[in-house]
């Protein structure tokens, strides 16, 4: 059975009369995830968009016409001539009217595993083409994470993605300290793809080679059960009061490392300040901390003991990026690891979410392979990633990013392809709003999802069991020869080949492909790749041989090393990328930024929206967690996700007391609410989940309903109608969706979900 690959592991398909039948798991991978079944019964089912599609009223009134993109509209079956057309005449016109700058080349997502059929790099190769686009920067996932990173250590994805292994942990680490938890179902994932899925084997390595584990955060669920962690909840939002009350305590009793402080760390002197509080008269104390986390003093302090006294492993939550002021978790257990002296040193100091993906601890080599060139871009114009609707509703306003001033460009045009802001984003009565602002949207999708229904103009891709591709990514150790098994469904192209029809007609396809077929691309990528892989002494296969025998297994390092090693060794000759070549606990840039409004060091700010605050008209904190059964909204209409809702919905989980003093009963429909909107889902009751905080998974597919107020309700449970639309700071202008308050209450029997239907299709051809 040949070989397909996604982000959620490789499978074997099976195939019969030239359907896919079965996904079968690879051999090689020990913890094989049920995610990819979702795709077996969807590939061909009603849902699939089997030829082009323009919305009815853009294709009989224009780009003028009044916008009204709800996910109701109407759609046109139209060919692909005509399509293509379509596509290039409106790129065109907004280029020649507007300029570049006024084409939004979103394309934000995971889209395919395979290293050439990437949406994201296949649309901005093509949109760089013809003169480039306003493009988008960092990620949903840990924005402010990956913004601080890059100050306080010069690098942010090489700290992020290669901490100290899991063989690593197990043979040195002591005492694993988990703030946010690390939580098994996000480590299905990795962006690329993989072969071997390694957390689950690393934490039972680590748990029976003696390492001891402590889970702080809101859900006991966080760590896995049969890890046997202590669970320390706290309130969603406080983890830096926390960390700061234990750096406290370990500065006050004189555990630190100042020799490690002074050798290694620039500015450990005004952070010691703000601690003491000389700087702000606030002694961040560990009674100061127990007072806003809700953890007692006396658990803070035995914790900052054991910490200073153990070989210390500070691993810290993706999902804590995703929050007001998200750049303080990162920075501040960058601070408290280098307090205890540890960093660099085997199985101890710091990681950035062990348990946020399958690649995040796994031993593999350190080897960067080849990917489709994109081309430089010709316009200078970005956003950050979370700031679309802002920039859609308030074009040439002023706005600060990471010492920058920048102003939002006037959009004209979006061009997707991979990805659904409809999931990813949050307020969604805002985006809808914002939504209504371009005068052409221009979405690939293979399924109606929300967002192929709130598109102008939708072509069909393919899935990538329709297409031949390789997935080779630094992030794991297997490479695999993606095989073709079934032919596309319906008229669907894959999309170099949409945008190679689109490139003809705009007179650049020379340029687009380069003279070179799918196949020979292909072969370009890895036989480019085999090159830059003996630079890491790494061997791969020929070509043809890999494709017979259908992947490859890469050697692992025989030394398991992290990123800070090197550092650790010798900061003189191996600095890090800062102004200081240091760990910048207090950050030269911060420092500088006029327009940062923070202390250049860690510190705690109270949330806008957080336990703290809650009042008995919003009396919830709400968790909105990465789902377990499929990556962010991609299957959320197959059988994986639809066999995890309650009643169809999505659940919310609830502790039992909570749910009594409401009076729901287990299984009951609730409605969810706040000022932006509302969501239905099933209550789901868990003893795991502390007092006044509930949890629903993000993906479900939007179901909009627009209330006599304006504001959205979601008949099939999309929290991110509930989400904050705000940003961190004015430093990485993050999403801050784990800042939400809201309240619920029964909801009798509501009409059923309209999200898993097809839009009308009026009629074929103009």
């Amino acid at each position: 059975m040949p070989l397909t690959a996604a982000h959620w592991g490789v499978y074997r398909a099976e195939v019969l009369d030239g359907r896919l039948k079965a996904l079968h798991p690879f051999e090689k991978d020990p913890d094989p995830s049920p995610i990819g079944q979702g795709i077996v019964d969807v590939i061909d089912g009603p849902l699939r968009i089997r030829t082009p599609m323009v919305r009815k009223a853009w294709l009989e009134s224009g780009p003028a016409t009044e916008r009204q993109r709800n996910g109701q509209d109407e759609f046109v079956s139209i060919g692909w001539s005509e399509a293509t057309k379509l596509v290039a005449g409106e790129l065109d016109r907004v280029r020649r009217q507007h300029g570049n700058r006024a084409i939004y080349g979103g394309s934000y997502g995971w889209s395919s595993a395979g290293r050439f059929h990437h949406a994201q790099s296949q649309l901005h190769r093509f949109l760089n083409c013809i003169g480039g686009y306003t493009r988008s920067v960092n990620s949903y996932s840990l924005a402010a994470g990956e913004v601080i990173l890059s100050r306080i250590l010069g690098d942010a994805a090489s700290f992020i993605h290669a901490p100290q292994s899991w063989h690593s942990v197990a043979e040195s680490t002591e005492l694993l300290v988990a703030f946010g938890g690390m939580p098994v179902r996000n480590s299905q994932i990795s962006a690329g793809g993989t072969g071997y899925h390694r957390t689950v084997e690393g934490l039972r390595q680590a748990r029976d080679a003696g390492v001891s584990f402590i889970n702080i955060s809101p859900n006991r669920a966080d760590v896995s059960a049969e890890l046997e962690a202590d669970w320390i909840p706290v309130r969603p939002g406080s983890d830096v009061a926390l960390m700061l009350g234990l750096a406290h305590e370990i500065q006050n009793n004189g555990w630190h490392d100042l020799d490690f402080l002074d050798r290694y760390t620039h500015g450990y002197s005004q952070f010691a300040a703000y601690l003491t509080g000389k700087t702000d008269d606030v002694v961040k104390s560990a009674e100061w901390a127990a007072g806003i986390a809700g953890v007692p003093e006396a658990t803070i302090k035995a914790l900052a003991r054991r910490m200073a006294r153990s070989r210390t492993m500070i691993s810290v939550g993706w999902a804590l990026t995703r929050q007001d002021n998200g750049e303080q978790p990162f920075w501040m257990a960058t601070a408290l690891a280098a307090m205890l002296g540890q960093i660099g040193l085997p199985g101890r100091g710091v990681a950035y979410g062990y348990g946020a993906a399958n690649s995040v601890g796994v031993e593999r080599r350190q080897v960067q392979y080849a990917a489709f060139p994109q081309f430089s871009n010709p316009v200078n114009e970005f956003i950050p990633v979370a700031r679309i609707a802002d920039m859609l509703l308030s074009p040439g306003a002023e706005y600060a990013f990471d010492g920058e001033t920048l102003h939002f460009p006037d959009i004209r045009l979006v061009y997707w392809a991979g990805g659904n802001p409809f999931h990813h984003h949050q307020d969604l009565t805002r985006l809808s709003e914002a939504w209504q602002r371009p005068e052409t949207i221009i979405v690939h999708d293979y399924c109606w999802n929300a967002l192929a229904k709130r598109a102008d103009i939708v072509l069909p891709c393919t899935t990538p069991l329709e297409r031949n591709d390789i997935m080779i990514t630094p992030r794991d150790r297997f490479v695999v020869a993606m095989k073709a098994v079934i032919p596309p469904v319906g008229q669907a192209k894959n999309d170099h080949d949409i945008l190679r029809g689109v490139a003809v007609e705009l007179g650049v396809e020379d340029r687009f492909a380069d003279g070179k077929s799918t196949d020979e691309w292909l072969a370009w990528i890895y036989e480019e790749s085999r090159v830059l892989a003996r630079k890491s002494d790494v061997v791969l296969p020929d070509y043809e041989r890999f494709l017979d025998i259908g992947w490859h297994e890469t050697d692992l390092p025989k030394d398991p090393i992290d990123v800070f090693t090197a550092f650790r060794n010798d900061p003189e000759t191996a600095p890090l990328k800062t102004p200081s070549g240091k760990i910048e606990i207090t950050s030269t840039d911060v420092a500088s930024f006029r327009k940062a409004s923070l202390f250049p060091f860690p510190a705690w700010y109270e949330p806008t929206e957080w336990l703290g605050c809650a009042s008995s008209d919003l009396p919830f904190h709400l968790i909105s967690s990465q789902p377990a059964e499929k990556l962010h909204s991609q299957l959320d209409h197959g059988r994986a996700s639809q066999s995890a809702k309650y009643m169809g919905r999505t659940p919310l989980t609830i502790h039992p007391k909570d749910a009594f003093a409401l009076g729901l009963s287990e299984g009951a429909c609730i409605r969810v609410h706040n000022s932006r909107g509302s969501c239905l889902a099933t209550a789901e009751f868990d003893a795991n989940l502390m007092r006044g905080v509930v949890q629903m998974s993000t993906g479900a597919w939007l179901d909009a309903v627009k209330m006599e107020d304006g504001r959205l309700l979601c008949r099939n449970g999309n929290p991110n109608v509930l989400t904050r639309d705000g940003r961190t700071s004015s430093l990485a202008q993050g999403p801050v969706a784990h800042s939400c308050l809201v309240a619920i209450e029964p909801y009798g029997c509501p009409d059923p979900s309209q999200a898993y239907q097809p839009p009308i299709i009026r009629k074929i051809g103009r």
